[in-house]
Protein backbone atom coordinates (compact mmCIF):
# COMPACT_ATOMS: atom_id res chain seq x y z
CA UNK A 1 0.00 0.00 0.00
CA UNK A 2 1.35 3.57 -1.01
CA UNK A 3 2.30 5.57 1.76
CA UNK A 4 0.44 8.58 0.77
CA UNK A 5 -2.94 6.69 -0.14
CA UNK A 6 -6.16 8.99 1.31
CA UNK A 7 -8.92 7.40 2.86
CA UNK A 8 -12.02 9.13 3.23
CA UNK A 9 -14.53 8.45 6.31
CA UNK A 10 -17.61 9.68 5.69
CA UNK A 11 -19.67 9.96 8.89
CA UNK A 12 -23.38 9.93 9.38
CA UNK A 13 -23.95 12.01 12.92
CA UNK A 14 -20.86 14.34 12.13
CA UNK A 15 -21.67 16.43 14.28
CA UNK A 16 -22.16 14.31 17.02
CA UNK A 17 -20.20 14.05 19.99
CA UNK A 18 -18.26 10.52 19.38
CA UNK A 19 -17.49 12.26 15.01
CA UNK A 20 -16.23 15.48 16.49
CA UNK A 21 -13.82 13.52 19.07
CA UNK A 22 -13.12 11.97 16.09
CA UNK A 23 -12.46 14.25 13.94
CA UNK A 24 -10.28 16.09 16.50
CA UNK A 25 -8.38 13.53 17.70
CA UNK A 26 -6.70 12.98 14.43
CA UNK A 27 -6.03 16.34 13.79
CA UNK A 28 -4.14 16.23 17.44
CA UNK A 29 -2.55 13.27 16.84
CA UNK A 30 -1.42 15.03 13.26
CA UNK A 31 0.26 17.98 14.98
CA UNK A 32 1.64 16.00 18.20
CA UNK A 33 -0.39 17.06 20.72
CA UNK A 34 -1.81 13.36 21.72
CA UNK A 35 0.03 10.33 21.59
CA UNK A 36 -2.03 7.51 20.77
CA UNK A 37 -3.29 5.53 23.95
CA UNK A 38 -6.79 4.66 23.56
CA UNK A 39 -6.96 3.44 20.05
CA UNK A 40 -6.38 -0.06 20.00
CA UNK A 41 -4.24 -1.32 16.58
CA UNK A 42 -1.99 1.61 17.60
CA UNK A 43 0.99 -0.11 17.92
CA UNK A 44 0.06 -3.51 15.27
CA UNK A 45 2.27 -2.68 12.77
CA UNK A 46 3.66 -4.24 9.04
CA UNK A 47 -1.00 -5.62 8.25
CA UNK A 48 -1.53 -2.87 5.58
CA UNK A 49 -3.66 -0.09 7.89
CA UNK A 50 -3.28 3.00 6.37
CA UNK A 51 -1.91 5.34 8.78
CA UNK A 52 -3.84 7.83 11.01
CA UNK A 53 -2.72 10.30 9.25
CA UNK A 54 -4.10 9.15 5.98
CA UNK A 55 -7.71 10.03 7.54
CA UNK A 56 -10.04 12.50 5.47
CA UNK A 57 -13.63 13.19 7.52
CA UNK A 58 -16.86 14.32 6.02
CA UNK A 59 -19.90 13.53 6.35
CA UNK A 60 -24.16 14.24 7.07
CA UNK A 61 -26.17 15.46 9.95
CA UNK A 62 -29.07 17.05 10.71
CA UNK A 63 -27.30 20.09 12.25
CA UNK A 64 -25.67 22.51 9.98
CA UNK A 65 -23.18 24.11 12.61
CA UNK A 66 -19.24 23.74 12.06
CA UNK A 67 -17.49 21.04 13.89
CA UNK A 68 -15.71 23.88 16.07
CA UNK A 69 -19.16 24.94 17.40
CA UNK A 70 -20.92 21.52 17.65
CA UNK A 71 -17.58 20.14 19.65
CA UNK A 72 -17.69 23.07 22.12
CA UNK A 73 -21.15 22.40 22.98
CA UNK A 74 -20.61 18.49 23.06
CA UNK A 75 -17.63 19.62 25.75
CA UNK A 76 -15.53 16.38 25.57
CA UNK A 77 -11.85 18.50 24.58
CA UNK A 78 -10.45 20.23 26.82
CA UNK A 79 -9.94 24.07 26.18
CA UNK A 80 -6.39 23.70 25.09
CA UNK A 81 -7.30 20.71 23.04
CA UNK A 82 -10.21 22.52 21.36
CA UNK A 83 -8.00 25.83 20.90
CA UNK A 84 -5.13 23.86 18.83
CA UNK A 85 -7.84 22.07 16.35
CA UNK A 86 -10.56 25.31 16.14
CA UNK A 87 -9.31 26.33 12.67
CA UNK A 88 -9.74 23.06 11.20
CA UNK A 89 -12.50 22.32 12.72
CA UNK A 90 -14.46 25.37 12.06
CA UNK A 91 -13.64 24.91 8.32
CA UNK A 92 -16.18 21.92 8.38
CA UNK A 93 -19.61 21.55 8.17
CA UNK A 94 -21.88 18.54 7.31
CA UNK A 95 -23.59 17.62 4.50
CA UNK A 96 -27.55 17.87 4.72
CA UNK A 97 -28.89 14.61 6.09
CA UNK A 98 -31.60 12.59 5.37
CA UNK A 99 -34.34 12.22 7.59
CA UNK A 100 -37.47 10.88 9.19
CA UNK A 101 -38.96 12.01 12.33
CA UNK A 102 -40.99 8.89 12.49
CA UNK A 103 -37.86 6.94 13.44
CA UNK A 104 -36.14 8.94 15.88
CA UNK A 105 -38.54 11.67 17.81
CA UNK A 106 -36.56 13.39 19.81
CA UNK A 107 -33.99 14.70 17.70
CA UNK A 108 -35.33 17.82 15.74
CA UNK A 109 -33.50 19.05 12.20
CA UNK A 110 -32.58 22.22 11.27
CA UNK A 111 -31.43 21.31 8.28
CA UNK A 112 -32.05 18.12 5.77
CA UNK A 113 -32.18 16.91 2.22
CA UNK A 114 -35.41 17.93 0.41
CA UNK A 115 -35.01 14.99 -1.73
CA UNK A 116 -38.86 13.88 -1.57
CA UNK A 117 -38.82 10.04 -2.38
CA UNK A 118 -36.63 7.66 -0.94
CA UNK A 119 -34.50 7.06 -4.39
CA UNK A 120 -33.58 10.26 -4.78
CA UNK A 121 -32.37 10.69 -1.15
CA UNK A 122 -30.21 8.05 -1.70
CA UNK A 123 -28.85 9.18 -5.14
CA UNK A 124 -28.50 12.28 -3.35
CA UNK A 125 -26.26 10.57 -0.42
CA UNK A 126 -24.27 8.58 -3.39
CA UNK A 127 -23.52 11.59 -4.91
CA UNK A 128 -22.28 13.12 -1.55
CA UNK A 129 -19.63 10.02 -1.83
CA UNK A 130 -19.23 10.80 -5.10
CA UNK A 131 -17.92 14.67 -4.62
CA UNK A 132 -16.45 14.13 -1.57
CA UNK A 133 -14.32 11.41 -3.27
CA UNK A 134 -13.29 13.84 -6.13
CA UNK A 135 -12.66 17.21 -4.15
CA UNK A 136 -10.78 15.82 -0.93
CA UNK A 137 -8.90 13.20 -4.09
CA UNK A 138 -9.43 10.46 -1.93
CA UNK A 139 -8.36 6.60 -3.00
CA UNK A 140 -11.42 4.93 -1.33
CA UNK A 141 -13.93 5.55 0.98
CA UNK A 142 -15.97 4.14 4.26
CA UNK A 143 -19.45 5.22 5.56
CA UNK A 144 -19.86 4.61 9.30
CA UNK A 145 -23.33 5.24 11.21
CA UNK A 146 -22.99 7.44 14.04
CA UNK A 147 -26.73 8.85 13.99
CA UNK A 148 -29.16 8.89 16.82
CA UNK A 149 -30.65 6.01 17.29
CA UNK A 150 -33.72 4.61 15.21
CA UNK A 151 -36.79 2.73 16.68
CA UNK A 152 -36.87 -1.03 15.21
CA UNK A 153 -38.06 -2.64 12.57
CA UNK A 154 -39.28 -6.12 11.41
CA UNK A 155 -36.52 -7.87 9.50
CA UNK A 156 -38.91 -10.38 8.91
CA UNK A 157 -41.20 -8.78 6.52
CA UNK A 158 -41.14 -9.32 2.85
CA UNK A 159 -39.96 -6.29 1.58
CA UNK A 160 -36.34 -6.86 3.56
CA UNK A 161 -35.94 -10.38 2.22
CA UNK A 162 -34.02 -9.91 -1.25
CA UNK A 163 -31.92 -7.19 -2.90
CA UNK A 164 -34.65 -6.80 -5.52
CA UNK A 165 -37.59 -6.67 -3.24
CA UNK A 166 -35.73 -4.01 -1.37
CA UNK A 167 -35.53 -1.97 -4.34
CA UNK A 168 -39.32 -2.27 -5.30
CA UNK A 169 -39.78 -1.03 -1.62
CA UNK A 170 -37.39 1.71 -2.30
CA UNK A 171 -39.94 2.82 -5.19
CA UNK A 172 -42.79 2.39 -3.62
CA UNK A 173 -41.15 5.11 -0.80
CA UNK A 174 -41.71 1.88 1.85
CA UNK A 175 -42.45 4.07 5.20
CA UNK A 176 -40.83 0.72 7.05
CA UNK A 177 -37.59 2.19 5.62
CA UNK A 178 -35.97 4.80 7.66
CA UNK A 179 -32.48 6.65 7.14
CA UNK A 180 -30.07 3.74 8.48
CA UNK A 181 -30.92 1.67 5.68
CA UNK A 182 -30.78 4.50 3.36
CA UNK A 183 -27.04 5.32 3.78
CA UNK A 184 -26.33 1.63 4.02
CA UNK A 185 -27.96 1.17 0.82
CA UNK A 186 -26.25 4.09 -1.15
CA UNK A 187 -23.07 2.73 0.60
CA UNK A 188 -23.27 -1.32 -0.29
CA UNK A 189 -24.80 -0.88 -3.74
CA UNK A 190 -21.94 1.03 -4.51
CA UNK A 191 -19.39 -1.29 -2.84
CA UNK A 192 -18.19 0.88 -0.14
CA UNK A 193 -17.68 -0.18 3.27
CA UNK A 194 -20.01 0.39 5.81
CA UNK A 195 -20.38 0.08 9.66
CA UNK A 196 -22.93 0.74 11.54
CA UNK A 197 -21.88 2.26 14.93
CA UNK A 198 -25.46 2.29 16.64
CA UNK A 199 -28.93 -0.21 17.19
CA UNK A 200 -30.99 1.17 14.30
CA UNK A 201 -31.65 -1.29 11.77
CA UNK A 202 -28.98 -0.68 8.59
CA UNK A 203 -27.05 -3.01 7.05
CA UNK A 204 -28.34 -5.91 9.10
CA UNK A 205 -31.87 -6.32 6.75
CA UNK A 206 -31.42 -9.61 5.06
CA UNK A 207 -31.51 -7.79 1.48
CA UNK A 208 -28.50 -5.43 2.40
CA UNK A 209 -26.31 -8.53 3.73
CA UNK A 210 -27.04 -10.33 0.24
CA UNK A 211 -26.34 -7.13 -1.79
CA UNK A 212 -22.99 -6.63 0.41
CA UNK A 213 -21.75 -10.16 -0.90
CA UNK A 214 -22.94 -9.17 -4.12
CA UNK A 215 -21.14 -5.81 -4.55
CA UNK A 216 -18.30 -6.91 -2.57
CA UNK A 217 -18.86 -4.07 0.17
CA UNK A 218 -17.39 -5.29 3.82
CA UNK A 219 -20.22 -4.51 6.65
CA UNK A 220 -19.51 -4.50 10.34
CA UNK A 221 -22.33 -3.77 13.09
CA UNK A 222 -23.81 -3.06 15.13
CA UNK A 223 -23.76 -1.01 18.29
CA UNK A 224 -20.49 -0.24 19.60
CA UNK A 225 -19.18 -2.02 21.96
CA UNK A 226 -17.56 0.67 24.50
CA UNK A 227 -18.35 0.86 28.83
CA UNK A 228 -20.74 -1.35 30.44
CA UNK A 229 -21.20 -3.93 27.85
CA UNK A 230 -17.31 -4.22 27.24
CA UNK A 231 -16.74 -5.01 30.89
CA UNK A 232 -19.64 -7.40 30.83
CA UNK A 233 -18.27 -9.59 28.07
CA UNK A 234 -14.74 -9.38 29.91
CA UNK A 235 -16.72 -10.62 33.69
CA UNK A 236 -19.15 -12.85 32.11
CA UNK A 237 -16.39 -15.54 30.48
CA UNK A 238 -14.64 -15.21 33.93
CA UNK A 239 -17.95 -15.88 36.20
CA UNK A 240 -18.92 -18.99 33.62
CA UNK A 241 -15.00 -20.37 33.64
CA UNK A 242 -15.21 -20.69 37.54
CA UNK A 243 -19.03 -22.02 37.98
CA UNK A 244 -19.77 -18.83 39.59
CA UNK A 245 -24.22 -19.23 38.84
CA UNK A 246 -25.16 -15.66 37.92
CA UNK A 247 -28.83 -15.20 39.82
CA UNK A 248 -29.28 -11.59 38.77
CA UNK A 249 -27.34 -8.71 36.88
CA UNK A 250 -28.70 -5.34 37.39
CA UNK A 251 -27.04 -2.77 34.86
CA UNK A 252 -28.12 1.26 34.94
CA UNK A 253 -26.58 3.65 32.91
CA UNK A 254 -26.86 8.29 33.04
CA UNK A 255 -26.23 10.27 30.21
CA UNK A 256 -26.67 13.34 29.37
CA UNK A 257 -25.40 14.45 25.47
CA UNK A 258 -27.26 13.78 21.98
CA UNK A 259 -27.29 9.87 22.14
CA UNK A 260 -28.74 9.99 25.78
CA UNK A 261 -31.54 12.85 24.51
CA UNK A 262 -32.70 10.47 21.25
CA UNK A 263 -32.77 7.16 24.06
CA UNK A 264 -35.36 9.36 26.03
CA UNK A 265 -37.92 8.26 23.58
CA UNK A 266 -38.86 5.12 24.38
CA UNK A 267 -39.01 3.18 20.71
CA UNK A 268 -35.02 4.48 19.94
CA UNK A 269 -34.56 3.33 23.80
CA UNK A 270 -35.77 -0.54 23.39
CA UNK A 271 -33.68 -0.95 20.19
CA UNK A 272 -30.44 0.04 22.32
CA UNK A 273 -31.93 -2.07 25.09
CA UNK A 274 -32.33 -5.14 22.69
CA UNK A 275 -28.10 -4.71 21.89
CA UNK A 276 -27.14 -4.14 25.48
CA UNK A 277 -29.24 -7.06 26.86
CA UNK A 278 -27.99 -9.54 24.50
CA UNK A 279 -24.82 -10.87 25.53
CA UNK A 280 -25.01 -11.98 28.70
CA UNK A 281 -27.03 -15.38 28.34
CA UNK A 282 -25.00 -15.99 25.10
CA UNK A 283 -21.71 -15.93 26.83
CA UNK A 284 -22.97 -18.03 29.95
CA UNK A 285 -24.90 -20.58 27.91
CA UNK A 286 -28.40 -20.54 30.19
CA UNK A 287 -30.78 -17.64 30.90
CA UNK A 288 -30.54 -15.23 33.60
CA UNK A 289 -33.88 -15.16 34.95
CA UNK A 290 -33.05 -11.56 36.40
CA UNK A 291 -30.76 -9.63 33.88
CA UNK A 292 -32.01 -6.02 34.02
CA UNK A 293 -30.95 -3.24 32.08
CA UNK A 294 -31.85 0.57 32.17
CA UNK A 295 -31.21 3.74 30.51
CA UNK A 296 -31.82 6.91 31.61
CA UNK A 297 -31.30 10.86 30.21
CA UNK A 298 -29.96 12.79 32.87
CA UNK A 299 -29.20 16.58 31.00
CA UNK A 300 -26.55 17.77 33.49
CA UNK A 301 -24.35 14.48 32.96
CA UNK A 302 -23.40 15.74 29.78
CA UNK A 303 -20.75 12.75 27.80
CA UNK A 304 -19.65 11.83 31.22
CA UNK A 305 -21.42 8.52 31.51
CA UNK A 306 -22.21 6.55 33.97
CA UNK A 307 -22.63 2.83 34.35
CA UNK A 308 -23.32 0.95 37.67
CA UNK A 309 -23.53 -2.85 38.00
CA UNK A 310 -25.07 -5.04 40.73
CA UNK A 311 -24.14 -8.76 40.17
CA UNK A 312 -25.39 -11.62 42.21
CA UNK A 313 -23.78 -14.67 42.26
CA UNK A 314 -23.76 -17.92 43.70
CA UNK A 315 -21.12 -20.43 44.59
CA UNK A 316 -19.48 -23.14 46.32
CA UNK A 317 -21.71 -24.78 48.78
CA UNK A 318 -24.88 -22.79 47.60
CA UNK A 319 -23.82 -19.68 49.15
CA UNK A 320 -24.22 -15.97 47.97
CA UNK A 321 -22.37 -13.47 46.61
CA UNK A 322 -22.21 -10.13 45.12
CA UNK A 323 -19.88 -7.60 42.64
CA UNK A 324 -20.47 -4.04 42.48
CA UNK A 325 -19.28 -2.16 39.37
CA UNK A 326 -18.92 1.88 39.25
CA UNK A 327 -17.74 2.94 35.27
CA UNK A 328 -17.64 6.44 35.27
CA UNK A 329 -16.31 7.47 31.76
CA UNK A 330 -16.71 9.63 28.80
CA UNK A 331 -18.87 8.11 26.32
CA UNK A 332 -17.04 9.28 23.19
CA UNK A 333 -13.22 8.84 24.74
CA UNK A 334 -14.18 5.27 24.44
CA UNK A 335 -16.03 5.02 21.57
CA UNK A 336 -14.20 7.50 18.88
CA UNK A 337 -11.21 5.10 18.58
CA UNK A 338 -13.27 2.71 17.65
CA UNK A 339 -14.91 4.63 14.95
CA UNK A 340 -11.66 4.86 13.74
CA UNK A 341 -10.18 1.62 13.77
CA UNK A 342 -13.21 0.26 12.32
CA UNK A 343 -12.73 2.79 9.00
CA UNK A 344 -9.06 1.24 9.12
CA UNK A 345 -9.99 -2.69 9.09
CA UNK A 346 -12.89 -2.13 7.04
CA UNK A 347 -10.72 -0.31 4.07
CA UNK A 348 -8.00 -3.04 4.69
CA UNK A 349 -11.21 -5.69 4.03
CA UNK A 350 -11.91 -4.21 1.09
CA UNK A 351 -8.37 -4.10 -0.45
CA UNK A 352 -8.47 -7.72 0.29
CA UNK A 353 -11.31 -8.31 -1.44
CA UNK A 354 -13.48 -9.23 1.19
CA UNK A 355 -16.95 -8.50 0.99
CA UNK A 356 -20.17 -9.07 3.08
CA UNK A 357 -20.12 -9.33 6.80
CA UNK A 358 -16.60 -9.06 8.44
CA UNK A 359 -17.61 -11.07 11.78
CA UNK A 360 -13.70 -10.87 12.74
CA UNK A 361 -15.05 -7.07 13.47
CA UNK A 362 -17.14 -8.55 16.14
CA UNK A 363 -14.91 -7.19 19.44
CA UNK A 364 -16.07 -3.46 18.17
CA UNK A 365 -20.01 -4.44 18.72
CA UNK A 366 -22.85 -4.94 21.65
CA UNK A 367 -24.45 -7.08 19.10
CA UNK A 368 -21.55 -8.55 16.23
CA UNK A 369 -23.04 -9.82 13.36
CA UNK A 370 -21.83 -12.80 12.05
CA UNK A 371 -21.67 -14.86 8.48
CA UNK A 372 -24.95 -16.57 7.54
CA UNK A 373 -25.20 -19.86 9.78
CA UNK A 374 -22.55 -18.81 12.30
CA UNK A 375 -23.01 -18.55 15.70
CA UNK A 376 -21.90 -14.81 17.39
CA UNK A 377 -19.22 -14.73 19.73
CA UNK A 378 -19.76 -11.93 22.42
CA UNK A 379 -16.94 -12.94 24.78
CA UNK A 380 -14.01 -10.53 24.38
CA UNK A 381 -11.18 -12.26 24.67
CA UNK A 382 -12.31 -14.83 22.25
CA UNK A 383 -13.45 -11.73 19.74
CA UNK A 384 -9.45 -10.11 20.12
CA UNK A 385 -8.30 -13.32 18.92
CA UNK A 386 -10.15 -13.37 16.41
CA UNK A 387 -9.28 -10.25 15.38
CA UNK A 388 -5.73 -10.57 15.39
CA UNK A 389 -5.83 -13.88 13.88
CA UNK A 390 -7.90 -12.07 11.02
CA UNK A 391 -5.28 -9.24 10.76
CA UNK A 392 -2.46 -11.78 11.06
CA UNK A 393 -4.00 -13.51 7.57
CA UNK A 394 -1.60 -13.78 4.44
CA UNK A 395 1.58 -12.59 6.10
CA UNK A 396 4.20 -15.45 6.99
CA UNK A 397 3.56 -16.40 10.63
CA UNK A 398 6.14 -15.34 12.97
CA UNK A 399 6.91 -17.20 16.12
CA UNK A 400 4.05 -15.82 18.08
CA UNK A 401 0.73 -16.60 16.50
CA UNK A 402 -0.73 -12.76 17.04
CA UNK A 403 0.27 -9.68 14.69
CA UNK A 404 3.40 -7.90 16.27
CA UNK A 405 2.67 -5.02 18.53
CA UNK A 406 5.45 -2.61 18.46
CA UNK A 407 5.14 -0.37 21.53
CA UNK A 408 6.57 3.34 20.95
Amino acid sequence: MASNERLGVAIVGLGGAVATTAVAGMELLRRGRVDTRGLPLADVKGLGLVEYDALTFGGWDLFDEDLAKAARNHAVLTEAQLSAVTPTLERMRPWAAASNPRFCKNIVDTTAKKARSLREQVQAIRDDLARFKKDEKLDRVVVVNLASTEKGVDLTRPQFATPESFEQSLDANDADIGPAMLYAYAAIVDGVPFANFTPSVAADVPALLALAKRTGAPIAGKDGKTGQTLLKTVLAPALRDRALHVDGWYSTNILGNRDGEALDDPASRQNKLDTKGAALDSILGYKVRDHIVQIQYYRPRGDNKEAWDNIDVTGFLGQPMQLKLNFLCKDSILAAPLVVELARTLDLAKRRGEGGVIDALGCFFKAPMSQEGQPVEHAMAEQQRRLMAWLSKGRVPRTESAPERVRG
